[in-house]
């Protein structure tokens, strides 16, 4: 496993993390399996774990607090979020901040995370939601100090909003937070643009979530794809993203080079990026931790490849489904 400097925390983590929303909320998953998968990563070098209490309303988080105390002897790091007060994903522009984030919240919250993962501070608590009009609101700044002053939280970060990368830039301006969230991918590169240099001038971590954009880049959905209505991805894949994504992830089939299958060519496609601190896919199963965390042997696609992939960058813009 190689590791990068994961901005001001100045902490050296896993280029590849554990984004851990597939243990509580997807179809397909196994108790045993998901137990045996997290020992497998923290074997492999894994150290940095994202989780949320939306996962589960907190499942997902006791899951992680029985992985660190079991490896109370490692250095792992627990990356959580704050659920909007309105429990409305992702917020919207017209939203205030006492509807998502009001102070007494953000600690209830704070609070409730740390129970869950049995920590007295948690390394990273972001907030799941945001809107960059929230940035010159004392409430929220108001709360992260006094749980930063009691020692309850280290450092802050933002996850943004899908397809949103811009919707923080100001509230980064207020040097409050350490890192950013933000899907980053083949399709997804508009990250690029503004997010990334901000965050290089500001010494800002950022983490990569949805490496494999829900799965479109794993190469194997097709047009007749279906998932349990219980499922999140029941409402992500509607007929016309379902279409349209299995038609990107088609385009790309014949650039995947011999000896490597369309999810290593997508993961490797982020760590060519040194802008990235880590990605966080998504690994149920122990064969996904060790393909995953294989792609983190420092070697980063060819040149030539790079830029055949930048021309599949896909402009998306939110919509009824994009949650």
């Amino acid at each position: 496993m190689k590791y990068r400097r994961f901005g001001k925390t100045d902490w050296q983590i896993s280029e590849v993390g554990y984004g851990m929303w597939g243990l509580a909320g997807w179809t397909g998953s196994d108790d045993n399996e998901v137990q045996k998968s997290l020992e497998l990563s923290v074997e492999l070098g894994c150290n940095f774990f994202d989780t949320a209490w939306g996962y589960g309303e907190g499942l997902s988080e006791q899951i992680l607090g029985a992985l660190l105390k079991k490896h109370a002897d490692k250095q792992l790091y627990a990356a959580t979020k704050i659920p909007p007060k309105n429990f409305i994903w992702p917020s919207k522009s017209h939203f205030e901040l006492k509807d998502c984030f009001p102070a007494q919240h953000i600690i209830e919250y704070t609070e409730k995370s740390l129970k869950n993962l049995g920590v007295e501070q948690i390394d990273l608590q972001q907030f799941h939601v945001w809107e960059d009009a929230w940035a010159d609101n004392d409430d929220w700044k108001e709360a992260v100090q006094k749980l930063s002053q009691e020692g309850k939280v280290k450092h802050w970060g933002i996850s943004v909003n899908r397809w949103e990368p811009n919707n923080c830039l100001k509230s980064l301006e207020t040097n409050l937070f350490s890192s950013v969230q933000v899907i980053y991918n083949i399709f997804d590169q508009n990250p690029e643009d503004q997010l990334f240099p901000l965050c290089q001038k500001l010494d800002i971590g950022i983490i990569a979530r949805v490496p494999l954009d829900e799965g479109s880049l794993t190469g194997l959905l097709d047009y007749n794809t279906t998932f349990p209505a219980d499922d999140w991805r029941s409402t992500y894949f509607v007929p016309e993203n379902l279409t349209s994504s299995v038609d990107h992830a088609n385009a790309l089939k014949p650039l995947v080079p011999e000896n490597m299958d369309m999810p290593e060519m997508a993961l490797r496609f982020i760590l060519s990026n040194p802008d990235v601190g880590t990605i966080i896919p998504g690994m149920r199963k122990i064969k996904h931790v060790k393909s995953n965390i294989g792609t983190s042997d420092g070697q980063g696609l060819a040149p030539s490849l790079l830029e055949e992939l930048k021309k599949h960058r896909w402009e998306r813009q939110p919509t009824e489904w994009s949650q």
